[in-house]
């Protein structure tokens, strides 16, 4: 038998960095739970641990960034992925702007989407969050997305998997 971490590896996901703002205060996190969910409103579904500092962002803002990574983008993906914006500003000395909602556009990425919170769901130790885009570019269409994969273990999940299941 796998263990879970083997086997859930193996589910195709991106990775991104989502970015957040609310009272001037921007913020980024690495994420790799996000999903479209509908054509008609065109949602998306993200996955955030209530316990982060940037779901304290989130939330009363109502708006967020789905940076889509590029493969190869590892070292953007540790930096936003393995520390809190509670002690740093995570994005000095990054190339990023504002977005139109006021959330963080990561202007390395490959493209972005802009959404407005549509709904959330308590779902675990996570709140699922559903995001109506409202707008995004694309910013170089030269490589693939990076996938979840690609990233092994540096945000650590492989202590927070069950031992079995």
């Amino acid at each position: 038998m796998p263990s879970p971490i083997d086997l859930f590896r193996r589910l195709t996901n991106g990775v991104y960095v989502i970015g957040v703002s609310h009272g001037g205060r921007p913020n980024a996190f690495t994420a790799a739970w996000a999903t479209q969910i509908s054509f008609d409103p065109l949602l998306v579904a993200l996955s955030v641990n209530p316990e982060s500092f940037s779901f304290s962002l989130l939330q009363p803002s109502g708006v967020f960034v789905i940076n889509v990574l590029r493969a190869g983008q590892i070292d953007l993906a540790r930096h936003f992925g393995t520390q809190s914006g509670r002690q740093i500003d995570k994005l000095a000395g990054r190339r990023w702007r504002a977005g139109r909602l006021g959330a963080p556009v990561i202007l390395d990425g490959a493209a972005y989407l802009e959404c407005r919170v549509f709904g959330t769901v308590p779902a675990g130790d996570h709140e699922l969050v559903l995001g109506q885009v409202v707008g995004g570019e694309i910013l170089d269409d030269t490589d693939d997305s990076m996938t979840y994969a690609e990233t092994g273990d540096v945000d650590g999940s492989s202590a927070l998997y069950p031992p079995s299941f």
